[in-house]
């Protein structure tokens, strides 16, 4: 095998590959001898048929899979040899011409992760604001706790007002005859709650014990029973009682309905839920500065494909939520403004991520198996039983795909090494001042709110976007930047490459999910340019 550099620009290589004809003839012979014993044909006894038929009869498949494996072994030799560590999977195209029995001509174009010099984080300083949980926040929470035990009185000769509590029967009719599903007996309705269908509850405002009504509503467009969407019906209605909300009193008995042994069991249940609420704000902030004081003393040239996908993930999720604001199309006006900017959040996250996973890597920082069970556990709870095996076997099977679970573990790992090197002070502060530190009011920037529900934060949101409050400007994905560097950087070193998959080499090598998803990264396949 031959191969020529024909392009070096920065973190991009180009070669061209050529695989010998009689490697890939090699390689066809050992695929008869392997299939030969197996074959079974009228007029030849099992095993016995003649290499020159098998090669007639299944010549084309026979080439295709030496070609493909040749075409997989000279890239992973090209890598070996050249020592490059990949950011995405090479695209490889297959010289025009090409026919069985000539030299196979490969053109192969990758991008490389950048060399970083050891990181130096000696230097490294963090504010830790904490917030301190007072006894009127944990009896706000009991407060809270005991507003949502509601409990109802019966009140005599009472109309039924907002609020108050009514028990129903009633038979809903379109046109006139009863329809299946719309009736029902004892009902207890809470007015106000907006529950019911529109106009249903506001209906009943009024109505006294023994009373009969009859309510006229129409089924919204989007309701889930087709013979109902938008359609007018009637519901007569037999009131049998009005309940009025009763006070509930957060006192011992509260609590042990709760299941708890006593009301002090409760509050310190609750103020170890602010407590942990708070540390995860500290850390937030912690985090946000730690990046910035590292964005700001690290820059190097990054993968321009992975700032794509980045960008492309982030572009995705702001699209969406842009489609739900109430003018969508002021809404999409606005971020395209601002699309230069929200590139270089892609590029500062993947930046930081990379660098990250340096950290990492160059201090030993690593996730124990036992870790990794609890991490598969977890993830696997999000699938019905059925589909649990699956999940189980995709991720046994698929190292990229476990390498993505095992990322966000593995920069929060990074970032606890950090901050124990850090010098660090802390300081106590209210929850607004905590707050007003993570969204950037007090003069830093950054990245939008993760949308994973993690406390991940790797981009500087648009200037004047740092105290905006609607959805498309807060919600960019965080998450996604340095989890899938520090994937990425780790699974693009030759000996940590997924397993081989055979696939057409006329068909096109697929690209990186641009989402991040945790999809199986697929062998590249030579593709006829």
């Amino acid at each position: 095998m031959q191969i020529v550099e024909t392009s070096n620009e920065g973190l991009k290589r180009a070669y061209k590959v050529t695989i010998p004809a009689k490697e890939i003839a090699t390689r066809i012979d050992g695929e008869v001898q392997k299939i030969a014993p197996q074959v079974r044909m009228p007029g030849f006894r099992p095993g016995k048929v003649p290499t020159n038929l098998l090669r007639k009869m299944h010549g084309p498949a026979l080439h295709q899979e030496a070609l493909n494996g040749a075409v997989s072994e000279a890239v992973d030799k090209l890598v070996n040899e050249q020592k490059l560590r990949p950011a995405m999977q090479p695209a490889i195209s297959l010289g025009e011409g090409y026919e069985e029995g000539k030299d196979v001509e490969l053109s192969v174009a990758v991008e490389i992760l950048p060399e970083i010099e050891a990181p130096d984080f000696s230097g490294l300083k963090l504010d830790k604001l904490t917030v301190p949980v007072s006894e009127a926040e944990v009896d706000e929470a009991v407060g809270r706790i005991a507003g949502q035990q509601k409990s109802f009185i019966e009140a005599t000769d009472k109309a039924a007002e907002i609020g108050d509590q009514v028990t129903v029967d009633f038979v809903g009719k379109l046109g006139g005859k009863p329809f299946e599903g719309g009736s029902a007996d004892g009902q207890a309705i809470e007015l106000g709650s907006n529950r019911l269908i529109p106009g249903f509850e506001e209906q009943l405002v009024g109505a006294k014990a023994g009373e009969q009504r009859t309510i006229t509503v129409n089924f919204p467009d989007d309701y889930p029973a087709a013979n109902l969407k938008g359609r007018e019906a009637t519901f007569d209605v037999t009131v049998h009682g009005v309940k009025v909300p009763a006070e509930t009193k957060a006192d011992e008995d509260f609590a042990k309905n709760l299941g708890l042994e006593s009301l002090e069991q409760l509050r310190n249940l609750l103020r170890g839920q602010l407590e942990q609420e708070n540390a995860g704000l500290t850390r937030t902030q912690m985090k946000r500065a730690l990046l910035d004081q590292l964005a700001a003393g690290h820059d190097f040239a990054v993968p321009p494909s992975m700032v794509e996908a980045e960008f492309n993930q982030i572009w995705s999720q702001l699209e969406h939520e842009a489609s739900h604001e109430p003018d969508p199309a002021a809404a999409m006006q606005e971020l395209e403004a601002e699309k230069d900017e929200y590139r270089a959040i892609a590029e500062r996250r993947v930046r930081l991520g990379l660098l990250l996973s340096e950290i990492g890597q160059r201090n030993g920082v690593e996730v124990s198996q036992q870790e990794m069970n609890m991490l598969i556990a977890q993830a696997a709870q999000q699938y019905r039983p059925e589909d649990r095996d699956r999940f189980l076997d995709y991720i046994r099977n698929e190292p990229l795909a476990a390498a993505q679970l095992r990322a966000p573990l593995y920069e929060d790992k990074v970032v606890d090494f950090l901050f124990d090197k850090a010098e660090v002070s802390e300081r106590e502060v209210t929850k607004d001042e905590l707050q007003a530190a993570i969204e950037g009011e007090e003069g830093h920037v950054h990245g939008p709110g993760c949308g994973h529900d993690h406390d991940h934060d790797h981009g500087a949101k648009p200037a004047k976007k740092a105290a905006a409050k609607k959805p498309a400007a807060k919600k960019a994905p965080a998450e996604g930047a340095a989890a899938e560097a520090v994937e990425t950087a780790e699974e693009a070193k030759p000996a940590k490459k997924p397993a081989a998959k055979k696939a057409k080499p006329a068909e096109a090598a697929p690209a990186d999910d641009a989402g991040g998803e945790a999809k199986p990264k697929k062998r590249a396949a030579a593709k006829k340019s």
